[in-house]
C-alpha cells in the first residue's frame, strides 16, 4: 500500500523548553481510517499541524503525499498542502452570506481551475455527502450537521491524499455527529485517508484503527501492536479509551 503520511521521531519543542511531542512514530496507508485521541493537552493539535504541514518539527522526519517536508521551501509546502491535504475543523469556517455550493468552491480558488469548474466540481462534491438539495442554501439556513457536511464537501472538492477531521462532531449534536460520522466512513470506504482527531473516545471507538497520545507521546496504537511507553517502562497495545 501507498504510505501518505511518514513520521519518524518528531518532536516538537515550544519556547521554555515545553515539549509538545516527543519522539513521534507513526505511518498512515493509503485508504486508512485513523483515530488520533488524547485528552487535552496530549499533543493532538501539534500532531494535526505537524501532518497538515501547517507547522514543522524541531527534530525527526516528515513525510507527505510523498513529499519530505523538511527539503521543501515554505512556498512548495504550501502548494503541497493545498493539493494534497483537505482540512475539516469544529467551527466548520464557512462563509457567511455565500451559497453552499460557492463554499464549497472556495476550495477549489487557488487551483486554477475557471470559476464554472470549480462551481461544477462544488455541486459534484455537496452530492457526494448527501446535499445536492441544499446548494444555494446559505449557512444560516443550514442545521449544525449540514454545515459540517458542507465543510467535508469544500475539504474534499480537491480529491486530496488526506482528510485531516479536527474535533468533527464537537460542536454537534449526537444525532448530527453520528451522521457526520457515517458519512467519514462511507468517504474511507469509497477510498478516502482519513485521520480524525478528537478527545472523544465514543467517536474514537467508531474507528478501525485508534492512535492513543499521551504527554506527546504515541502510547497506543491498535494497528501497530503491542509498544513501550518510553516514559514508564510500561507495553501497551490493547486499546483502553482513555
Amino acid at each position: 500500500m501507498t504510505r501518505v503520511v511518514g513520521l519518524t521521531g518528531v518532536t516538537k519543542e515550544y519556547a521554555g523548553g515545553v515539549m509538545a511531542l516527543r519522539e513521534v512514530d507513526l505511518s498512515i496507508e493509503e485508504g486508512e481510517l485513523v483515530g488520533i485521541v488524547g485528552p487535552s493537552g496530549s499533543g493532538k493539535s501539534t500532531l494535526l499541524h505537524i501532518v497538515g504541514t501547517l507547522d514543522r518539527p524541531t527534530s525527526g522526519s516528515v513525510e507527505i503525499a510523498g513529499f519530505d517536508v523538511a527539503a521543501l521551501s515554505d512556498r512548495a509546502l504550501s502548494a503541497v498542502r493545498a493539493r494534497h491535504v483537505g482540512f475539516v475543523f469544529q467551527a466548520f469556517h464557512l462563509v457567511p452570506g455565500v451559497s453552499a455550493q460557492d463554499n464549497v468552491a472556495e476550495g477549489l480558488l487557488y487551483s486554477g481551475l475557471p470559476r464554472a469548474v470549480r462551481r461544477r466540481r462544488a455541486a459534484e462534491a455537496l452530492e457526494r455527502v448527501g446535499l445536492a438539495d441544499r446548494a444555494r442554501h446559505r449557512p444560516h439556513e443550514l442545521s449544525g450537521g449540514q454545515k459540517q457536511r458542507v465543510a467535508i464537501a469544500r475539504a474534499v472538492v480537491g480529491d486530496p491524499g488526506l482528510l485531516l477531521a479536527d474535533e468533527p462532531t464537537g460542536a454537534l449534536d449526537s444525532a448530527s455527529g453520528e451522521s457526520v460520522m457515517a458519512l467519514l466512513h462511507e468517504l474511507s470506504a469509497a477510498g478516502a485517508t482519513i485521520a480524525v482527531i478528537t478527545h472523544d473516545t465514543e467517536v474514537a471507538d467508531q474507528l478501525p484503527r485508534r492512535v492513543r497520545l499521551r504527554d506527546g507521546a504515541v502510547v497506543d496504537d491498535t494497528r501497530g501492536g503491542p509498544r513501550t511507553d518510553t516514559r514508564t517502562g510500561i507495553r501497551t497495545g490493547i486499546w483502553t479509551g482513555a
